[in-house]
């Protein structure tokens, strides 16, 4: 499977010609929806969910499909069924993926501040996007896509979570917000000169790709 890096917290994957895309927000380069035969979306959140981009790519090709929640499903009402409502504990296939769904909600920013829907994204039993939260699946992961700068974690939060999951490869994505030094510090204490998490720690630029799986 290769997986791209897209800006702040997107990503696609590719596997046998099949493309699918994990959460194509309002920080997200537009081409990477280009040949997207699906797309999965953890929130409703500018950053994870661009409503008129997920439009165009839907009139531009009748294949897309759409996996979500019910909060998103609601703003892309007119899609019929190319969109598709999923919930913790469900599984499904996207574009020949196996995809299976954990966690309910988005992480606590602040008591005063109402919770939204997040859902994660287990793919091919191998990848995992948990979208704005630190759910960690009931199932062995290898790849964990880490959500590495948000108002509502520490980095001492990421190392603990990373050592929950215990996945053999973290590769940083929630990081559009970050300069070049706030990438170095939460490099440092992810990377080996950290407290220790037993994954490797990655992060790639936009655009980059890797081989997982």
């Amino acid at each position: 499977m290769r997986l791209t890096k897209f800006g702040h917290a997107c990503v696609r994957v590719e596997k046998d010609g099949r493309r699918l895309a994990v959460d194509p927000g309002g920080l997200t380069e537009p081409q990477a929806l280009d040949g997207a035969d699906a797309v999965l979306v953890t929130h409703e959140h500018f950053d994870h969910f661009a409503e008129e981009t997920l439009r165009r790519a839907a009139e531009n090709n009748p294949r897309l499909r759409i996996w979500t929640n019910s909060s998103v499903a609601k703003r892309l009402d007119g899609l019929g069924t190319r969109v598709t409502v999923v919930g913790e504990g469900e599984a499904f296939t996207a574009a020949g993926f196996d995809v299976t769904v954990h966690g309910t909600w988005h992480a606590v920013i602040h008591p005063d501040i109402p919770r939204i829907a997040n859902i994660g994204f287990l793919i091919d039993d191998v990848l995992f996007h948990p979208g704005d939260a630190l759910t960690v699946p009931d199932a062995p992961v290898g790849t964990l896509l880490l959500p590495v700068h948000a108002p509502w974690s520490t980095v001492g939060h990421l190392i603990d979570y990373v050592r929950e999951v215990a996945p053999r490869d973290a590769y940083a994505i929630h990081d559009g917000a970050l300069n070049d030094i706030g990438t170095a510090m939460v490099g440092g204490f992810l990377g080996d000169q950290g407290p220790g998490t037993a994954a490797r720690y990655h992060r790639l630029t936009s655009g980059a790709t890797a081989q997982i799986g």
